[in-house]
């Protein structure tokens, strides 16, 4: 489909598109990293379960170094938090290599299958056939966290693969207690679990749905993690796992083929960067819509001292930022493989100041006077990491199996959760997905196609701090990571950022969703006066109550002018875990 640009955008692509590391958003030069970096006194990991931040831990005092211990807690999450990620899924590693000064963004999301073609997902009245979008084995993609695992301990860690994934492997096989979230996650998505005979095989391998406090134990999972490490690549795209996640799609009448597992490659890609006051921001590139986005509102907001303005006005221009950037997330975000993404345009400074200009300071901009139509939604099951070791490399990585446990389906024998990823393409252009909202072709399947994602993995540099940030959260992650790099541009410390309140708009709904405690009523009532919408918890607007609170919030923080290390984990979380370790092994207080 040819896009066609609207109006309040044609003003501004014929602007000169400049490189986006060539401006300060507040019209001041880029910040100059000190030239002598200290190391940090020790490292820090703040993950979405203490048992990840365990295993990241366990292999730093195996001698190794930021990507190994990313290798090993990402491996743990994929065992304790099947309702978020895991090796069925996909995600997102963007690393920071102090060696070198070099980041790099590794791109380990999922991709389409041959088979999966827009006409299978239609029902008998042409409609999107919701069920088979978002359940069993049309609803999966092909997984990519595997190879991002493989990626990573292979290029740039320091210890062999099968001891990264050793605490992952022994989490699988000897089980862990099942927590509260997990126990009502299956309640949730139950009737699509037990439709599956692998996925019974795990989840009711006692007979009974899992319960909060007993031990769940994943042997076949445990097995296939072992042949990851003993074999790589092959250990999971090639031989026996490969027949058996073949074998598992098709018997549930799926298309899946050898060559589309043995072919699947990750894709290194040149991070975002960006300026935004005294602070250098590197974060995720297309398929991730997080990263122009996150390059959108925080140079808009640059044009404002948001610090001197009360809570009401800073609310309203964080609230049109966000509004301006999903909308030109709907209509020019997609695989930068498949589809031409304005990257430069969408991100510079110039198309920011434009943007800037429709915002008027006393009033909401209705989002009807922007033409088109709604932004595609990720669901918030997804999960985040943050690490810094005492090197100085860095971590920031988050990664998804999509809905509630993904697909529900369990090829027998592989312990493998698969993803349903195939919902967050447009499956079918201008049809609502599950949430209500539209895509277009930018964002259609094609084989090997990656869909548009919102996960927004984030660097923050100044000369004296170091922040590593990020969350799960659906289309709300990309809001999430704006106002924690907002928080930390205020001075706020680690835990601060994590448990910060939260408010979001994607432009349609014209809504301004809110957690508890994110507006007072006085700014709330302001915003209204202004013309936003506001939906708070136990407010109805289109039918729908706001949640009390989203996302999973997780981030590290080396303040290198005070040499300390912090981390923060969302309180929303009760077994998320942030530690610190000094250098001698002293545990320090986050």
């Amino acid at each position: 489909m040819r896009l066609t640009t609207r109006l309040f955008a044609l003003v501004f692509l014929f602007l000169p598109v400049v490189p986006l590391t060539a401006f300060a958003a507040d019209g001041g030069e880029p910040p100059r990293q000190s030239l002598v970096a200290a190391q940090p006194p020790g490292a820090a990991i703040a993950s979405a379960h203490d048992l990840a931040t365990a295993a990241g831990f366990e292999v730093l005092e195996q001698g190794g170094n930021a990507f190994d211990a990313a290798v090993a807690v990402s491996a743990a999450l994929s065992v304790v938090e099947p309702i978020s990620s895991g090796l069925g899924g996909g995600g997102f590693f963007l690393l920071h290599d102090a060696a070198s000064g070099r980041d790099v963004f590794i791109d380990a999301r999922e991709t389409a299958p041959a088979a999966a073609t827009p006409d299978r997902y239609r029902d008998a009245d042409g409609k999107l056939d919701r069920d088979r979008a978002q359940n069993g084995p049309w609803s999966a993609a092909i997984p990519g966290l595997p190879a991002g695992l493989v990626h990573v301990a292979e290029k740039y860690g320091r210890l062999p693969l099968g001891r990264s994934l050793a605490p992952a492997i022994r989490l699988a096989r000897d089980g862990f207690p099942v927590y509260e979230r997990l126990e009502r996650g299956y309640a949730a998505r139950r009737e699509v679990m037990e439709r599956y005979r692998g996925t019974r095989g795990v989840f009711l391998a006692g007979g009974k749905p899992p319960v909060t406090g007993q031990l769940l134990r994943q042997p076949d999972l445990a097995r296939t993690l072992e042949a990851l490490a003993a074999r790589g690549f092959d250990g999971f795209y090639r031989g026996p796992v490969a027949k058996k996640l073949l074998d598992g799609v098709r018997a549930e009448g799926g298309r899946w083929t050898a060559g589309e597992l043995a072919g699947y490659q990750v894709h290194e890609r040149e991070p975002l960067r960006f300026d935004y006051r005294g602070w250098e921001i590197v974060t995720a590139p297309p398929p991730s819509s997080g990263g122009v986005a996150l390059a959108q509102m925080l140079q808009v907001l640059g044009g404002w001292n948001l610090s001197k303005l009360d809570p009401a006005q800073r609310a309203h221009l964080t609230i049109e930022s966000m509004r301006r950037a999903f909308r030109d997330r709907t209509f020019y975000l997609g695989d930068p493989g498949f589809v031409h993404v304005p990257v430069e345009m969408l991100a510079s400074r110039e198309y920011a100041a434009g943007l800037r200009a429709t915002i008027n300071p006393e009033k909401a901009t209705p989002s009807d006077m922007f033409s088109g139509l709604p932004t595609p939604l990720e669901d918030e099951e997804t999960t985040h990491f943050s690490i810094i070791d005492g090197e100085g490399n860095r971590a920031a990585v988050t990664q998804t199996v999509n809905l509630l446990f993904g697909s529900g389906l369990v090829p027998p024998g592989t312990g493998v959760l698969l993803n349903n990823e195939m919902d967050d393409f447009a499956l079918l252009p201008g049809q609502p997905n599950a949430f209500g909202v539209m895509g277009y072709e930018a964002n259609a399947p094609e084989p090997g196609k990656r869909p548009l994602s919102s996960m927004t993995p984030t660097f923050m540099v100044s000369p004296d701090r170091v922040a590593v940030l990020g969350t799960p959260g659906g289309s709300r992650i990309i809001t999430m990571v704006l106002l924690g790099v907002l928080g930390y541009a205020d001075g706020l410390d680690a835990q601060d950022v994590a448990a910060l309140p939260r408010y979001h708009h994607q432009w349609q709904p014209d809504v301004v969703d809110a957690e508890s405690g994110a507006f007072s009523d006085e700014v709330a009532a302001r915003l209204r006066a202004l013309g936003h919408t506001v939906k708070q918890p136990g407010d109805r607007v289109s039918g729908n109550a706001s949640s009390h609170f989203w996302g999973n919030f997780q981030t590290v923080l080396w303040d290198r002018r005070a040499g300390e290390l912090q981390g923060g984990t969302d309180p929303r979380n009760p077994v998320g875990k942030a530690e610190v370790r000094l250098r001698q092994g002293e545990p320090a207080a986050p």
